[in-house]
């Protein structure tokens, strides 16, 4: 595959974002119309004790994402309540489109003590056009389990034959706190499967392989189906060190399937190539990929997990 990139398109500097939120605009995810793309995002705001609470929002392009038509100017979807496993935030959130309702899948995440954070999926629906999302309810669709014992998220959800298929992420285990760094996680990428897409049945297993080591961190993987062939982008690091070391930090890895259960991993063609010094160079993170009239894009962050924004990349040829 042949990436063109067309530079980073949003910098969440330079405008003004719903509740009170400034900088970073994590995870970008498509909604797209006949006449525009609209674009979720994570982004942040500080709680009355400095911390950070993580908001979706969102901002519309024309349908050649050259152009913003507007910025999401209210509350797109509520944090949870107290206690709730979405109390601090979500981040990121699937929109799919499922007849005359749009759903969003979420991953809501809340503070713990002795490590840094626990995540589950929740699921909302919205019936003014992706406009607001409400809560199909206070928990989650999918959430730890024997097997997969915590930070189930990153849910990406594609109906194809009418099944729901998702692929999400969960923790393996929590690295011992250094002296040097707090507690480090370990999440790989799975599947699951649904007929109706609140009731899911898992695959049980870790469905790409590693190629660093086997503490490689997986996340966000985005599904789509073109030239007779599923196709999966994704990003991983490695476990420690990636927020200063840039040779850990966070890279786009790719997996190929013809039956969607088995896939085969070649990270070389997903490559997007960069130069010392550009707003990715350091860190490529969170893709999605869509469809959009005859072009196949890429979205993804760059730099510090996408503090000043995210990018944009056509598929020339395959």
């Amino acid at each position: 595959m042949k990436w063109k990139k067309l530079g980073k398109i949003f910098d969440p500097y330079q405008h003004t974002l719903a509740n009170e939120c400034f900088g970073f605009a994590q995870s970008p995810q498509t909604l797209v119309f006949d006449d525009y793309v609209r674009i979720y995002f994570s982004t942040r705001k500080k709680d009355t004790n400095g911390k950070f609470l993580s908001h979706i929002a969102y901002v519309d392009f024309d349908k050649d994402l050259k152009n913003i038509l507007r910025t999401s100017d209210h509350t797109v979807i509520e944090l949870g309540k107290l206690g709730a496993f979405d109390e601090h935030g979500i981040f990121p959130i699937n929109p799919v489109r499922d007849g005359d309702r749009v759903l969003a899948y979420t991953c809501g995440w809340s503070r713990r003590v002795s490590v840094s954070v626990e995540t589950s999926i929740g699921l909302a629906a919205s019936s003014d056009g992706g406009e607001t999302f409400q809560k199909l309810g206070e928990g989650p669709v999918l959430s730890s389990s024997l097997i997969e014992p915590f930070l189930v998220g990153d849910g990406f959800v594609v109906k194809y034959n009418n099944i729901f298929h998702m692929w999400y992420i969960y923790g393996t285990r929590w690295l011992d706190p250094t002296p040097d760094e707090p507690a480090a996680r370990v999440y790989k990428i799975a599947h699951a499967t649904s007929a109706d897409g609140v009731t899911w049945q898992k695959e049980g297993r870790a469905i790409i392989p590693d190629k660093l080591n086997a503490d490689e961190c997986q996340a966000l993987p985005t599904v789509i189906f073109f030239d007779n062939r599923y196709h999966m982008f994704f990003c991983y690091r490695e476990a420690t060190g990636f927020r200063t070391n840039p040779n850990r930090g966070y890279r786009i890895g790719y997996a190929y399937s013809d039956d969607l259960v088995n896939w085969t991993r070649d990270d070389s063609r997903g490559t997007i190539e960069t130069k010392p010094g550009e707003w990715d160079a350091d860190m490529q993170c969170y893709p999605h990929v869509f469809s959009s009239g005859k072009n196949i894009y890429l979205l993804y962050n760059g730099n510090e997990f996408g503090k000043y924004g995210f990018g944009l990349a056509v598929l020339e040829k395959t």
